[in-house]
């Protein structure tokens, strides 16, 4: 598409073919800022693009920032979790604005966010930093000796949490002391918090002048399994909740622009627990999802509410309307081998002949023995559905955890 001059100019934090797509096709300049192996690729396929190593943080880090200035890019967005921080050091240098690299600290250390959360008045859990074991034996005994637990009563659980990682990456429940000799050494330090119950749903916000202009609520099935979008009524039927609870978070994090996806658990009185909150796009393919429910390219939304050259007008008339303009129900599976032997990979015939299903992402195994999932692993890849009942959707991602992909 031709690039309009007087838009901003933008810069892609990561390696994404999806997002590439979407500004190719899109009236913004760009250029792509990934480790040198993106080269080849770029140049083969005419893409602008700019080598970088985010693993090495050194002396030499503010050169991406200078680069990029000179450039003349306006803003960089990040498209995963580790570049998060980059994104805040580049744009405190090419907006003048320090604030935003402490701002994007504060979105990846969990420890610190949950406690920005607090002094902003939203509710979380119990939660402790871990250096060692001991400090999550002892955190796990205080936890249920303050839910006043009686000797031989069940634990109730704690989470485990990486400080700084995506998703489940390094997630774990631990019920008792046992449990935590199984934890290797290299995770710690990590975030221990209480088990939160209630509904636990995450949001997609893209933000733009401090105000919401685009708010999904996407629905788990299972936790690190499935999730789809738009949400069940029911869960719907809070999204005046919701959205009162993401004003509140903006305020807190000082969010003028850009795109939030906050985690939070409902009770069934209503009450809102903030879980924690990412400023990059969500795992799962969840832009994917969105794209195939309402139409609009997610990607291109995100371009337009970190650019600070977009006017409210173009936000305003990019989006749908949320809910009613969806044209049906999009959901995905990530798939993990239930054997420990596999030799091929066999799509469930209830599942490829079901309405529903349309697509996976699969691949045919490279080993035939499955490595054993520490934590909640990481899936082998998505299986895609779409539908017009959010209830049979849900039913058949939950139904899918008891199907093997792998035989």
């Amino acid at each position: 598409m031709k690039k309009n001059p007087d838009k901003g100019y933008i810069a892609l934090l990561g390696w994404s073919l999806n997002a590439i797509e979407a500004l190719d096709d899109f009236d913004r300049r760009y250029v792509v800022v990934a480790p040198p192996w993106a080269e080849e690729y770029c140049q083969k396929h005419e893409i602008p693009y700019i080598p970088w190593d985010f693993e090495r943080l050194n002396d030499r880090s503010m050169e991406i920032a200078q680069t990029l200035k000179k450039e003349g890019v306006d803003v960089a967005i990040p498209l995963f979790e580790e570049t998060v921080e980059w994104a805040g050091a580049i744009n405190s240098v090419l907006m003048d604005n320090p604030r935003l690299y402490g701002q994007a600290i504060l979105m990846r250390d969990k420890a610190l966010m949950k406690r920005r959360a607090q002094l902003g008045g939203i509710r979380v859990g119990i939660f402790e930093e871990a250096h060692d074991r001991d400090d999550v034996v002892r955190f796990l005994k205080r936890v249920n000796q303050t839910l006043l637990k009686l000797d031989g009563d069940p634990n109730d659980p704690i989470h485990l949490k990486a400080f700084d990682k995506a998703g489940c990456l390094g997630h774990r429940v631990i019920r008792t002391p046992d449990e935590v000799d199984l934890i290797p050494e290299e995770e710690f330090p990590v975030l221990m918090e209480s088990h939160l119950d209630g509904w636990e749903f995450a949001v997609e916000a893209w933000v733009y002048n401090g105000k919401i202009k685009f708010l999904n609520i996407s629905e788990y099935v299972t936790l690190g399994y499935s999730v789809f979008v738009p949400a069940t009524l029911e869960l719907e039927s809070w999204r005046e909740g919701i959205t009162r609870e993401i004003e509140k978070l903006i305020k807190t994090f000082d969010i003028q622009f850009g795109f939030i996806h906050p985690e939070y658990f409902v009770t069934s009185d209503g009450t809102m627990y903030f879980g924690e909150v990412a400023y990059r796009p969500p795992g799962f393919k969840v832009f994917e999802l969105l794209e195939r429910a309402y139409g609009f390219n997610a990607y291109q939304a995100l371009v337009l509410c970190f650019d600070p050259k977009s006017t409210e007008e173009e936000i305003d008339n990019f989006f749908p309307r949320e809910v009613v303009d969806a044209k049906g129900h999009a959901g995905c599976f990530g798939v993990y081998p239930r054997r420990r032997v596999v030799s091929k990979l066999e799509i469930p015939e209830e599942t490829e002949n079901h309405p529903y299903y349309e697509w996976h992402d699969l691949n045919e195994p490279l080993a035939n023995t499955v490595t054993k999932r520490t934590a909640f692993g990481t899936h082998w890849g998505l299986v895609y559905f779409f539908g017009d009942d959010p209830h049979k959707l849900r039913d058949l991602l939950k139904a899918q955890e008891e199907l093997d992909y792998y035989v």
